[in-house]
């Protein structure tokens, strides 16, 4: 266990692409899609041995707090940070690395999402300490970086730029460039030319990180400022109601911006970000279509929770726990059956399934998705 180090994990997301399964009071993070255990829970069992429990944030908006506590029981309750609002990842992470810093100001910290998929738990905690290590060593900014095993056109990709050392580091590279999303032929140059996926897992020093926000977001470093003084020592976990009250005054102000956008990117053309090369089996829990490569398959290629039977059925995914389901016929498709609500789509449309949400919505059909 790292004595200076804390893991941020940022629980805040809707999931909307999990539909009917994910609703608004039942993130993804809280669903068992992949396991036994939700995805949240497995992503905190595989940090507490590098930070302890004691060293573990989750960051996520107020109304999600409640439902996070009770998953995560053996987690303190000190260490459950409240957004008024979700604002994307930037003011997200900023808030954390302030307690983090009002908690220890040498301490770095790591920053993962709550909704991963990992193959070789050892591995990523080796990662994970390796990643610690080069940013207290360098102070500078670190990102994991993926292997590719194929050109996902939704994932972004890190250029590597020369090593950090010919010696002891020889997967850490200085970044070069990052590009968010691309199309399939500049995915598939990408990997030809030795790109890594971005995991979207950072380490830094707490210190560091709100420097750059300084730096590079000064709208941003202006609110967290103006929390800290509000603050005057008091956890931001904990807040009165008068520094709940300044909290969500400040983040009113602050720009939506993902932590991509506003720090990484910037830091990276001034050489002020390394990436780390993971190799541990990994994979952003996504879409249906993630899941689905996830699975076990049948030697059709067919991945199931729950009972089913398909006659002539190749490469679908079915979620039905509570009834059966018969396919005909049917290839690359998704079917998930909840008790008010069935999707069957296309497995390679999965992405597009938040866009039925916000149809669903407008089409006064809202009952479906809360």
């Amino acid at each position: 266990m790292l004595k200076n180090c804390f893991s941020v994990i940022i629980a805040g997301g809707k999931g909307t692409r999990f539909w009917p399964l994910s609703r608004a009071c039942r993130p993804k993070q809280l669903l068992n899609i992949i396991s036994q255990k939700s995805l949240i829970e497995a992503t905190a069992d595989r940090v507490y041995p590098v930070s302890g429990r004691d060293q573990t944030l989750v960051v996520t908006v107020a109304d999600q707090v409640d439902a996070l506590r009770r998953t995560l029981r053996d987690l303190p309750k000190k260490n459950f940070l409240a957004e008024p609002q979700g604002k994307n990842t930037a003011p997200c992470i900023g808030l954390a690395a302030l307690e983090v810093s009002r908690r220890n100001p040498n301490a770095a910290m790591i920053v993962l999402p709550a909704d991963h998929w990992v193959r070789d738990t050892a591995g990523f905690r080796s990662t994970l300490k390796t990643a610690i290590a080069l940013a207290n060593q360098y102070d500078r900014l670190v990102t994991i970086g993926i292997r590719p095993d194929y050109p996902e056109t939704g994932y972004g990709y890190i250029m590597k730029g020369k090593p950090v050392s010919a010696k002891n580091e020889a997967s850490a590279f200085f970044v070069k460039r990052f590009t968010e999303k691309p199309a399939l032929t500049l995915a598939r140059r990408l990997v030809r030319d030795g790109s890594l996926w971005n995991s979207g897992i950072f380490a830094w020093k707490a210190s560091t990180l709100l420097q750059l926000l300084d730096r590079y977001q000064p709208s941003i470093a202006a609110g967290l400022d103006a929390i800290k003084r509000a603050a005057g020592g008091e956890s931001l976990a904990t807040p009165t109601a008068k520094l709940r009250t300044a909290i969500a005054r400040e983040y009113k102000k602050m720009p939506n911006l993902s932590i991509d956008y506003a720090v990484m990117e910037k830091a990276g053309s001034e050489g002020n970000v390394l990436t780390l090369e993971g190799d541990f089996g990994w994979s952003d829990v996504g879409s249906w279509a993630a899941v689905h490569r996830m699975m076990q398959k049948d030697v059709n290629g067919n991945a199931s929770r729950g009972r089913w039977l398909g006659l002539g059925t190749k490469n679908c995914l079915i979620h039905a726990p509570d009834r059966l389901v018969v396919l005909l016929g049917m290839e690359n498709a998704v079917v998930v059956d909840t008790p008010d609500a069935l999707l069957v789509g296309d497995l390679t449309r999965s992405q597009e399934v938040r866009e039925l949400v916000d149809q669903l919505n407008r089409e006064g059909l809202g009952s479906y998705t809360v």
